[in-house]
């Protein structure tokens, strides 16, 4: 079966013509990796896969523990569409592998594939659509600016979008990648816009999240343009979220839509929202990776700050759209497009397993808006916030024994490793607000 595969998959990368192919992989903090091989090694990549030295990369080996194998899986096989014919590249997403042929426990797409496992043993398939947000700023000198493309606003048309082309360029280009592009639009802010594709199983729309980060950022340099996915890059106007749908399935149906239930969600609806909710402080630190992360997940901004759940409150931390049948899904609004998505579809999807398990049920939903209420009045209604920093969100990631079984040691402690790092750099800088606001007065 294994042969047939390579034999299959050597057939089309030389009807593609393809001359160079990219083994890519994803580190710790979600960056992806690859190397490049002429198309003549590709055989043995695809049987024996390739070795290469995993103690350079984030959140991987140590010196001592280096040598690390990639295994490309077919499935992922893509052309490369702006690489010019007469050089053509394809990639594969790949597995990471030790010694004695064993997954790498600090693989995030391994500890994705083990937690679908493990929710494939409770009869459930995890889908998620993601909505991934992101900036177009100018470029100055060949570096980044924070200078707008564009003063549009959310859905405007050009002439006030500007970055319409572009955005048009990177739809094209992530279609012939494989990706169901379901809407493009500017988003509320300057310079910042949406591209959503159509929902699947949380690892192939991993896979699809990497690739439209990777595609995005490549699509604007050609233009002149810097993508960022940086949830805050401008202080005081809406930040750039990756608001992530999810649903649980089970042989073939929808598992959350009841139609005798009330607000027609099953059981295991309310259980996956009741699992979310209740693991929302420790998730927060995979699902928001950086310092500049909770910049974003303040009040005014549109991004959840208050662990809730409703309906139809965009204030909530967890929102069911109106759509029923198929298309009933929990709509978890705060991670942000700086995230690993293996990682972060792996601790929503262990949250919600544990709730199913235990059966545990959210709070009343809040239909109110959550911003208009005083401090008393959420303490009365038992409103819990999302942490307020990346130190305060490692915390409680090391309280979760779920997460952290789910991640794995390897994992939790180079995200320790990490936070400590970051937020140690981020205390003894000194930043332009402390010059502007006390250099000339003392």
């Amino acid at each position: 079966m294994v042969q047939d595969v390579v034999a299959e998959m050597l057939q089309k990368i030389e009807a593609d013509t393809v001359k160079f192919i990219r083994l890519q992989f994803t580190d710790i903090l979600g960056q992806p990796k690859n190397v490049a091989i002429p198309v003549e090694q590709v055989e043995k990549a695809l049987t024996d896969g390739i070795w290469f030295d995993g103690s350079s990369i984030e959140g991987f080996a140590r010196i001592e523990e280096s040598d690390m194998l990639l295994k490309p899986d077919p499935a992922t096989y893509a052309i490369l569409p702006w690489r010019p014919a007469d050089a053509r590249v394809a990639r594969f997403i790949c597995d990471v592998y030790t010694y004695g042929n064993k997954p790498f426990e600090g693989d995030p797409r391994y500890i994705l594939k083990k937690t679908l496992a493990e929710a494939a043993k409770m009869g459930f398939t995890f889908n998620t659509g993601p909505e991934c947000e992101f900036f177009l700023f100018k470029m100055a000198d060949g570096l980044p600016t924070t200078q707008f493309q564009d003063s549009g606003g959310y859905f405007d048309l050009a002439p006030s979008d500007a970055a319409e082309n572009v955005r048009r360029d990177i739809v094209l280009a992530l279609t012939q990648l494989g990706l169901q592009i379901e809407a493009s639009h500017h988003e509320v802010a300057s310079s910042q816009h949406e591209i959503d594709f159509k929902y699947g199983d949380a690892l192939s729309t991993a896979d699809r999240v990497i690739t439209l980060k990777f595609a995005t950022k490549t699509l604007a340099l050609k233009a002149g343009l810097h993508a960022t996915f940086m949830p805050k890059p401008i202080a005081r106007i809406n930040g750039s979220g990756m608001h992530t749908h999810g649903s649980l399935s089970r042989d073939g149906k929808n598992a959350f839509y009841d139609p005798n239930a009330p607000r027609q969600l099953s059981d295991m609806a309310r259980y996956y929202i009741g699992g979310l909710l209740r693991h929302a402080k420790a998730i927060t630190r995979v699902a928001n990776p950086t310092i500049n992360s909770y910049k974003r997940l303040v009040p005014g901004y549109e991004a959840p700050v208050y662990i809730t759940w409703s309906a139809n409150n965009r204030s909530a931390l967890v929102r069911v759209p109106a759509a029923r049948g198929n298309s009933t899904r929990a709509e978890f609004r705060s991670p942000d497009p700086t995230c690993n998505p293996y990682l972060t579809f792996a601790v929503m999807l262990a949250s919600a397993l544990d709730s199913i398990k235990h059966k545990i049920e959210p709070p009343e939903p809040t239909d109110m808006n959550i911003y208009h209420l005083t401090k008393e009045e959420r303490k009365k209604m038992n409103i819990e916030m999302l942490p307020g920093s990346l130190t305060e969100s490692q915390e409680h990631l090391m309280k979760d024994r779920i997460l952290c079984d789910t991640l794995g040691s390897h994992v939790v402690e180079n995200l320790g490793r990490i936070a400590e790092i970051e937020s140690d750099e981020y205390r003894l800088a000194v930043h332009q607000w402390e010059l502007d606001r006390y250099l000339a007065n003392y």
